[in-house]
C-alpha cells in the first residue's frame, strides 16, 4: 500500500485511466465485430453503416492515445477494403 498522498494520487489516476481506457479498447472491438457480422452476411448498407460509427470510434481513440495511429488507420482501411469489395 502507498504511503504517500502522492503515491496515493496515482493510483486513484492509474484507475480511472484503466477504466476509460478499457471501455474505449472494448467499443472499438466491438464496432469492429458489427462490422465483420454484416460483411460475413454480406448486408453491404449495414456494414457501411457499422464504418462510420467504428471510424469515429477509432479516431476518437487514436487522438487520446489509447489505440496507435497507425494501427487505427490499418484497421480503417481494411474494413474499407472488404466493404469495398462487398459493393
Amino acid at each position: 500500500m502507498a504511503h504517500t498522498k502522492s503515491a496515493l494520487k496515482r493510483i486513484r489516476q492509474t484507475a480511472t485511466r484503466t477504466a476509460r481506457n478499457r471501455a474505449a479498447n472494448s467499443r472499438v472491438r466491438t464496432l469492429r465485430k458489427k462490422i465483420v457480422e454484416a460483411i460475413a452476411a454480406g448486408d453491404a448498407a449495414a456494414a457501411a453503416s457499422a464504418y462510420n460509427t467504428f471510424s469515429s470510434a477509432i479516431d476518437k481513440a487514436a487522438k487520446t492515445g489509447k489505440v496507435p495511429a497507425n494501427r487505427a488507420a490499418n484497421y480503417k482501411s481494411k474494413a474499407a477494403k472488404a466493404i469495398a469489395k462487398l459493393a
